[in-house]
């Protein structure tokens, strides 16, 4: 340990902290395992299985949400809503990927700066929900909390919390793990050859010429520098790419939270970037008490009924020393609301003056139920949140530094609008989610060119 390292134990040690301290308090949006003793075997067997990240990624990843803090990177933030284990194949993988990388492309030509990039996967299987039942004709059964916890079919025996199935959870995401991994260091992401992104469905999308021109002059200026240096350009054959995971459940995330050698503290060891959600943020839960201690990177989700004070404790709860990566908020307000109650939390934290990396998720509080029966979202009111964060942002003086989008690779009809306008009508045509409305391949790369312009309209902002 060196005399740095030695610096930072001293001063963020989190005091009476350990990974079940979160025990002790009030744990919103668990299930209820009708065998604790299974329960309890299972956590066992999964503390002696192997990690799935390490420290080292974990502090790489930290140094890059810093540099994102200081404007000097942008974070793209996507991926599933929910992943199921029946989805954990190569081919959801690599189009999942496909999108992250073709997105991220597009930023970096149109910002000209580098991109974060973070995928919501290898551990996303766990979701909250409104009400602990579910009701269909008159018949309540305990609701779906994502594979990670029981299974979607409405039965008693499905619907049942299933300690096993987290043992079946971190399979699945060391599998994607190992196969992104596999993808990347051997060259999928390579520059030299954008094609391999390329998704066989989407050839004839109205977007499709404009992203071939935007590679195009990316390829012709790989090829000038190489000419000019008469060598190949290195760092262009792979990417640095990140897992991320709403870590909701709690006993899992304990399970997997560990010390390790040549670093001080506790890592959570499942992913590289957990997040709070906006059901499990209050300052005196168990969720917050378990962020608390843990060195990644962290994240929260912010909505409109969150006021300045609350984040402001927050702050103080989750980064009381201000160490830069730490902490960010993401906020998910609504088209309808954000021009009122983002302005407050933005002033409120600027005022105070400790750094945090500000990020716009446009999807969660845009999402509605249609007349025939399909939970979506319109393309119109996620592009107007986006707007409107840019703006709201450079009105405070302060940066957003990302965004973060539930997005998917496959050929879905989900979200109304976009390039090919889709209509209620279109939605039963490939409607897959078993929770939330994702963007498509068009729609997800039409955000990436709408922040693109958007960037370039605002500029950089007066003060960080």
């Amino acid at each position: 340990m060196n005399s740095q390292d030695r610096k930072l134990r001293a001063v963020k040690l989190p005091k009476d902290w350990a990974p079940s301290g979160w025990r002790n308090l009030t744990a919103l949006q668990q299930p209820t395992y009708p065998d604790a003793a299974a329960l309890e075997g299972v956590l066992e067997e999964l503390r002696a299985l192997p990690p799935l990240v390490t420290s080292w990624e974990i502090l790489a990843l930290k140094q890059q949400l810093a540099d994102a803090q200081e404007g000097k990177r942008f974070l793209l933030q996507g991926g599933d809503c929910a992943e199921t284990f029946d989805a954990c194949t190569p081919d959801v993988i690599s189009n999942r990927l496909k999108v992250l990388l073709q997105m991220s492309l597009v930023l970096v030509h149109g910002m000209r700066k580098p991109v974060v990039r973070v995928g919501r996967f290898a551990g996303q299987y766990a979701k909250p929900r409104s009400a602990d039942l579910e009701t269909i004709d008159g018949v309540s059964l305990p609701s779906y909390r994502g594979d990670l916890v029981n299974a979607p079919e409405f039965t008693e025996a499905a619907r049942v919390p299933d300690p096993r199935r987290m043992i079946k959870g971190h399979a699945r995401s060391a599998m994607t793990m190992n196969f992104v991994r596999s993808l990347i260091d051997g060259g999928f992401a390579d520059l030299h050859h954008p094609e391999y992104w390329n998704l066989g469905w989407v050839g004839h999308s109205p977007l499709a010429d404009e992203y071939r021109h935007m590679v195009a002059a990316i390829g012709d200026a790989v090829r000038f520098m190489e000419t000019l240096s008469g060598q190949e350009v290195h760092n262009l054959n792979r990417v640095d790419f990140y897992t991320s995971h709403e870590a909701l459940l709690l006993p899992y995330e304990e399970s997997q939270t560990r010390q390790v050698p040549r670093h001080w503290g506790w890592f959570n060891l499942s992913t590289h970037y957990p997040w709070i959600g906006m059901r499990t943020a209050a300052l005196d839960g168990a969720h917050t008490e378990y962020f608390r201690g843990i060195r990644n990177p962290i994240a929260v989700k912010v909505g409109p009924s969150v006021e300045p004070d609350q984040l402001l404790k927050l702050m103080d709860v989750l980064n009381p020393e201000d160490e830069p990566g730490r902490l960010t908020f993401i906020h998910r307000m609504g088209a309808r609301a954000i021009a009122e109650k983002l302005p407050p939390l933005l002033n409120a934290v600027q005022r105070d003056g400790r750094r945090v990396l500000w990020v716009c998720d446009p999807m969660h509080g845009n999402t509605e139920a249609t007349s025939n029966g399909y939970k979506t979202r319109r393309f119109r009111n996620i592009r107007s949140e986006l707007e409107d964060a840019f703006e709201l942002h450079a009105a405070a003086g302060t940066r957003l530094g990302g965004v973060h989008l539930e997005l998917t690779g496959e050929d879905v009809t989900e979200c109304l609008g976009g390039a090919r306008e889709l209509t209620e009508s279109d939605l039963e045509r490939a409607y897959h989610s078993t929770v939330d409305p994702r963007l498509n391949y068009e729609q997800a790369l039409e955000v990436a060119m709408l922040i693109v312009r958007k960037q370039a309209q605002i500029g950089a902002p007066s003060k960080a």
